[in-house]
């Protein structure tokens, strides 16, 4: 079972993380405080069948900064612990998905080398009350944490809600193709060194 449980408590906020790598997306429950990145989430779990218990209490008086940055933080850290020692992943992954008018690029490395490489543009500096700024810092603090190269590409979007919702589609599509288990090589590490960290 490819689990993982975090517990992230800082003076800034109180996270905890139930992760499945094997689940099917449905049964998630998120509660982050933060009314559109539970939306995200939502469709990131989803897509991705990772199947998470997620709740943060966050100084969201402030701004949603701290809560977004450090629920990506629990979930790359959750996915990096899930994954083991990485034995049969078939690592890589990269899609187009179309979201409306909003075009993403989503590449994944599982590399065991955190990496974040966004190339964003949204139209407008908010979605309701959330800073499209943010996007960015989430999808930094997880890749990072997970340690996955991650590549992020806006090749078309005049929405930002669609242009966001593309970016967390794809990356659960991504993840889900990364993560899955190849069974021609699910003995194996797949890398020629033998390891990823």
């Amino acid at each position: 079972m490819r689990k993982a449980e975090i517990r992230r408590t800082t003076a800034e906020t109180d996270i905890s993380l139930v992760l499945d790598l094997d689940g099917d997306g449905k049964h998630s429950e998120i509660s982050t405080g933060i009314g559109f990145l539970d939306h995200m989430l939502v469709l990131f779990s989803r897509h991705s069948g990772i199947e998470m218990k997620l709740s943060c209490k966050g100084d969201t008086w402030v701004d949603d900064h701290h809560s977004t940055e450090d629920i990506g933080i629990a979930m790359g850290e959750a996915v990096r612990k899930a994954l083991g020692d990485k034995k049969g992943i078939r690592r890589y992954a990269s899609l187009y998905l179309p979201m409306d008018e909003a075009l993403v690029l989503c590449a994944v490395d599982i590399s065991g080398r955190g990496g974040c490489y966004p190339v964003l543009d949204f139209p407008s500096e908010k979605i309701g009350t959330f800073d499209t700024e943010l996007v960015e810092e989430f999808l930094r603090a997880f890749a990072v944490n997970a340690g996955i190269t991650l590549h992020v590409r806006q090749e078309a979007g005049v929405n930002s809600h669609h242009i966001a919702e593309g970016v967390f589609k794809a990356l659960g599509h991504a993840m889900r193709e990364a993560v899955s288990i190849d069974p021609r090589f699910a003995k194996d590490i797949p890398s020629t060194k033998g390891v990823l960290e």
